[in-house]
Parts: C-alpha cells; sequence; structure tokens
C-alpha cells in the first residue's frame, strides 16, 4: 500500500460522509449526525496531521482538502436551514460570499496573473466562525442544553465575517489588479519608447 495516500483518503472519505450526514439531519437523528460529523472532523485534522508529518501534500490534496470542508459545510448548512435550525438570510450570505470570491478569483487568474490561494488572518477567524456555529447547532439538536440567544449571536457574528472578509478580498484582489495594470502599462510605454 502506498502509505502517502492515506491523507487523500480521509478527505475522500470525508466528503462521502456529506450524504449520510443529510440524511442524518434531515431524520433528525442529531444524535448520530453528530457522531459522524465528529467523525468527519478528526479526520480532517488527521489527513492535515499525517500530511505535514511525513511530507505527504499532493497537488490533488492541496485542492480537494479545503473543498472537502466546504462542500460538508453548505451540505450541513442548508440542511440545518432546511429543517428551520438556521436562518435562510445567513445560508445565502454565507453562499454568496464564497460564489463572490471563487469568480473573482478566477477572474484575476484570468486577466491578470496566477492567483496563490492564501487565506487571510480574519478569513481564517471567518471560517472559525462558521465550523463553531455548525458544531454549536449540532451539538444542541444532540440534546445538550446550549443557550438559543447564544446561537443568534453566533449567526451575526458569522454574517458580519462574511460581509467583512468578501470585502476584503475585494479590497486586496482590485488592489493587486491595479498594482499589475500600472506595470503592463509602464512597460508597453517603454517598449514603445525603445522601438522609436
Amino acid at each position: 500500500m502506498n502509505w502517502s495516500l492515506i491523507p487523500n483518503i480521509l478527505t475522500v472519505g470525508r466528503m462521502l460522509a456529506v450524504p449520510p450526514l443529510v440524511i442524518l439531519l434531515v431524520h433528525e437523528q442529531y444524535g448520530w449526525a453528530l457522531a459522524v460529523a465528529v467523525a468527519a472532523g478528526v479526520s480532517d485534522l488527521l489527513d492535515g496531521f499525517l500530511a505535514r508529518r511525513f511530507g505527504w501534500q499532493s497537488r490533488f490534496g492541496s485542492l480537494a482538502d479545503p473543498a472537502a470542508d466546504k462542500i460538508m459545510m453548505v451540505a450541513c448548512y442548508v440542511t440545518l436551514a432546511w429543517l428551520s435550525h438556521l436562518p435562510w438570510w445567513l445560508i445565502v450570505l454565507v453562499i454568496l460570499r464564497d460564489l463572490v470570491i471563487v469568480i473573482g478569483g478566477w477572474i484575476y487568474h484570468v486577466k491578470f496573473e496566477r492567483l496563490e490561494a492564501q487565506p487571510t488572518q480574519l478569513s481564517r477567524f471567518n471560517t472559525l466562525c462558521q465550523v463553531f456555529l455548525m458544531w454549536f447547532v449540532l451539538v444542541r439538536l444532540a440534546g445538550i442544553p446550549l443557550s438559543p440567544e447564544a446561537q443568534i449571536g453566533l449567526e451575526w457574528l458569522v454574517g458580519f465575517m462574511a460581509v467583512v472578509t468578501l470585502v476584503q478580498y475585494t479590497w486586496l484582489w482590485s488592489m493587486k489588479a491595479v498594482v499589475i495594470t500600472r506595470k503592463r502599462r509602464a512597460a508597453q510605454e517603454s517598449n514603445s519608447l525603445d522601438s522609436q
């Protein structure tokens, strides 16, 4: 067996865990849904640790790992909203933020330069808030008494961070695009003068 494939196998396993998680939530099997989510979280930590510890990083893993996390997060958020455990305005905001960033990143990649996807500290905090809210709701649904008011506060925090990080990425990429455009113009003017 090629041991270096273990992180990728764990990542694929996390993707395959999404349908069972959704089905369990829909059937109100919240304890089992929480167990699946915990197993997925442990596999996420484990594949990251193994990849770093033994140098088992791969191009597939670098793309599939965040994709698996995002798929699980979106599926869980949408299902919880469908079951009226999260507000739809928050789901729309979170998904819209991701869509705008993905489309904006693609446009930047095509029109300006290769985009290196490096999350900012604010973006990492945004992800942490989203994950914490998901866990909070799942734990609460599993029967552990947690404050409904605390959940509302977390929902507003996640919504606020979605807007803030969207503005941040838009600003950063816009400034980079302006710098690249100016450099290209300067190079064109220099070439034009040299050719005269």
